[in-house]
């Protein structure tokens, strides 16, 4: 124990928090060990988190210290994940036809949550249907980009497919999982929070003052790092406003990505993003993955009943998500739409997130949730591969220009 400005707190343990770094440097490590074989870094996480956690060898624990970097960690996941709608630059039309696919996915995944729930399962009908119509978009672009597919039709669908995928569940969990003032107060408070980051968009594309457009570029290359400490200030202030309405702060998190994205968009804010990205992926998100590891209820996804489930959920995922890619298939071959239709069912990282929030929120029993993000897991490691088996590889296999090179972070902030 020691003495803080006169509080008693207690010591965090160094010991659990090297376990978990070294977890998650073993996970990337791992992630490339092989160049053919290349493993979804979050479910490393997720797995090396349950070996270290207290179920199987208990070297570590989720203290109140973990805890709170986990927690930073899911916040920064969902900033990254508006600072990605941005970056993707998806066309209008292939966003609108999301946007009507992901409504589409949803009304599937209403039907099968409140099914289950009808049938007994100890979930929220909303829970589950929203978390059916995920799209883990940050997994599928490297593996797309790859490929060559990214500048085919089919790929244009398929990122039209995954922004929705990221953007809708986050707005409706915010509103619908919260609860604090009931759902008509908290749709006003979300169109007035929508009203705040719309002039924070509006801001970020117009006003630049020349001072601190000075500051930025002359601090982006040394310790001053004034873009960094100022995108960070924009994610605090936004997660203490969605908090302070009564929303989950995955809300701000998300809308603060958004209002950074768009003030660092183009080729001069990609060293910010990429020192952004450092900090999430290099340090917090993983955390959050480890310790949902950790704490992840393996005993029971590790039954007859709990893979059963994780099959049945699975299953219900490419039926919600693949349902989406008909509004394409006058556009598409049916090879291509079959193939849209397992790859935007492949979602882990929001999965993992509204099953936490769930259980905090007594929305879902831990047990089913084990079952829900074991089916995220087997998506991930699966259905990009199969889908990419459906669809085909293109001729020449170029990487394709949605894949942002380490080698242009030298550029300089003059666009700001």
């Amino acid at each position: 124990m020691s003495v803080l400005l006169g509080a008693t707190v207690p010591q965090p343990n160094l010991d659990w928090l090297v376990v978990v770094l070294g977890a998650s440097a073993l996970a990337a490590v791992l992630s490339r060990l092989h160049r053919r074989l290349i493993l979804p870094t979050v479910v490393l996480e997720l797995a090396l988190g349950i070996l270290i956690g207290p179920e199987v060898l208990d070297w570590a624990e989720a203290d109140a210290y973990v805890t709170f970097l986990s927690r930073l960690g899911l916040a920064m996941l969902f900033f990254m994940a508006g600072l990605e709608v941005v970056e993707r630059k998806v066309p209008r039309g292939e966003l609108q036809r999301g946007t009507m696919g992901w409504f589409l996915s949803l009304a599937v995944g209403m039907m099968a949550g409140y099914t289950a729930h009808a049938l007994g399962m100890n979930a929220s009908g909303w829970l589950v249907g929203i978390a059916l119509t995920t799209t883990a978009l940050g997994t599928l672009v490297p593996i797309l980009s790859d490929a060559g597919v990214l500048s085919r039709p089919v790929g244009g669908a398929v990122l039209g497919t995954g922004v929705n995928g990221e953007f809708w569940p986050i707005v409706v969990i915010s509103v619908f999982l919260t609860g604090t003032y009931g759902a008509e107060t908290e749709i006003v408070l979300l169109i007035v929070f929508g009203l705040l980051v719309a002039a924070g968009v509006a801001t970020a594309l117009r006003a630049r003052p020349p001072r601190i457009v000075r500051v930025i570029q002359e601090t982006v290359h040394t310790t001053g790092q004034a873009a960094v400490r100022l995108s960070l200030l924009v994610l605090a202030a936004l997660v203490l406003l969605a908090r302070d309405s009564g929303f989950d702060v995955v809300l701000g998190a998300f809308a603060a990505g958004i209002v950074v994205g768009v003030a660092i968009d183009g080729p001069s804010g990609e060293p910010v993003r990429v020192r952004i990205e450092g900090i999430a992926f290099g340090f917090l998100v993983p955390i959050y993955f480890i310790v949902t590891g950790m704490t992840f209820d393996i005993d029971s996804l590790l039954t007859a009943k709990g893979l059963t489930l994780a099959a049945l959920f699975l299953g219900l995922l490419v039926l919600a998500r693949g349902s989406s890619a008909l509004l394409w298939a006058r556009r598409l071959s049916p090879r291509e739409t079959a193939g849209l239709a397992i790859l935007g069912a492949t979602g882990l990282p929001l999965i993992v997130a509204i099953v936490g929030i769930g259980i905090e929120r007594h929305a879902i029993t831990p047990q089913l949730g084990a079952s829900l993000v074991g089916a995220g897991m087997i998506s991930v490691l699966v259905l990009p591969l199969l889908g990419m088996a459906v669809l085909g590889r293109e001729a020449d296999g170029r990487p394709e220009p949605y894949a942002v090179g380490v080698a242009d972070a030298g550029a300089e902030l003059e666009g700001l």
